[in-house]
């Protein structure tokens, strides 16, 4: 398989201009572009739609959304489009990259295509390397035929060996002659017509996509360990920034755990704890009357708000009190943030123990940070709420 995608890199990488005649190229760009003059070199043309109605003597390199190619190239054809559409003949090599990739008319040299779905009712006078979703070679080819994708459709005379890599069906049309040898691989065989003739022989390979019991535990264990490490990633990113980012406010909550009184600590976890519990009490209540439906709505939003916060500076505090006991440091810094948030994760993970480690954090942060924001809302107030 190496080889194949070696070829394939290769053949995408040579210069297109290394079978061009030594005429003058021609560029043309435009956002709707209709080529009907010809060109007596190589021709590189860029748009959103590319039509090229004029001969083109040297290499064509096309590049668009939609590309339809109905005019003889002499040289090599290189088209990148979501949708390509190869209407004449090419002299030399045709290499295409597209979502929908149609050729209809002969190709002398190689073919290499990569799309969803490729359809050739040319014929291919060298190589063909094919890999998409769904293959259909309806008049065969000259050269030796590899393809790799879903579901691959044989129709006509090819006269060399073809190789299929395919996870769906491969289908041989009544008629088919293979002059070589036919090897593929699928998870079921084929059904081969009586009128078709493969002269050197079938080699079927049958494989399954389906994972056993085994593996399949593997990959569940594998997706639950890629998701945690995701989502831990995640917050330890989030919390270092809102650390970095308002160092002040990591402070304030901090100082607030740290440098206060039990008994401001305990209102602060009831204070934290009604907001928690509460809130959705009151957002069932509104939300049962029709006036009540909007005001529960943006309700809503702002307490799912503070409770992300709440979490987020859960970790934070954690990271601050590490700071403040071990580095005897009074300011928040981002990798505080990280520190505290990674440690915060890893309880959570403890049964029982973390969840209420997690819970009287997360309550904590939640009422300091309402305190912290209605001080800041009402300055003059603020001694009401001096908790």
């Amino acid at each position: 398989m190496n080889r194949f995608f070696l070829f394939l890199f290769i053949s995408f990488l040579i210069p297109a201009s290394a079978l061009a005649a030594n005429a003058p190229a021609s560029f043309s760009a435009a956002r709707s572009l209709n080529t009907a003059s010809s060109s007596p070199g190589n021709a590189y043309t860029a748009g959103i739609s590319v039509v090229i109605t004029a001969p083109v003597k040297g290499d064509l390199s096309a590049v668009g959304g939609n590309i339809v190619s109905a005019a003889p190239v002499t040289g090599d054809e290189l088209l990148f489009a979501g949708s390509i559409d190869s209407r004449a003949p090419v002299m030399g090599d045709f290499r295409a990259v597209g979502g929908s990739i149609a050729i209809e008319k002969p190709i002398a040299g190689d073919l290499v295509a990569l799309g969803i779905s490729v359809n050739d009712s040319g014929r291919a006078g060298g190589n063909v390397f094919i890999i998409a979703l769904n293959t259909t070679l309806t008049n065969g080819a000259s050269g030796p035929v590899t393809i790799y994708g879903n579901n691959v459709s044989l129709a006509g005379d090819f006269a060399n060996n073809v190789n299929i890599v395919a996870s769906g069906r491969v289908t041989i049309a009544p008629g088919t002659k293979i002059m070589g040898a036919l090897s593929y691989e699928a998870p079921e065989a084929a059904s081969i017509p009586v009128s078709a003739t493969i002269v050197g022989g079938t080699t079927y390979t049958n494989i399954s996509y389906l994972p056993d019991a085994g593996t399949s535990r593997t990959l569940a264990l594998a997706s639950v360990g890629f998701f945690l490490f995701v989502r831990i990633l995640s917050v330890l990113i989030l919390a270092g920034l809102l650390a970095g980012l308002f160092p002040r406010l990591a402070e304030a909550v901090v100082e607030r755990a740290s440098r206060r009184r039990v008994r401001s600590i305990l209102l602060t976890l009831l204070l934290g704890f009604a907001m928690l519990v509460a809130t959705p009490i009151l957002l069932i209540v509104l939300a049962l009357t029709f006036v009540g439906i909007g005001i529960a709505l943006l309700a809503f939003i702002a307490y799912a708000f503070i409770v992300f916060l709440s979490l987020m500076y859960a970790g934070i505090l954690l990271g601050g009190m590490f700071a403040n006991r071990f580095a005897h440091r009074e300011t928040v810094l981002w990798h505080d943030g990280v520190l505290g948030m990674l440690a915060f994760s890893l309880i959570a993970l403890i049964p029982f123990i973390g969840l209420f480690i997690v819970i009287l954090l997360t309550t904590f942060s939640m009422g300091a940070l309402l305190v912290i924001f209605f001080n800041f809302a009402f300055p003059h107030e603020e001694q009401t709420l001096n908790l």
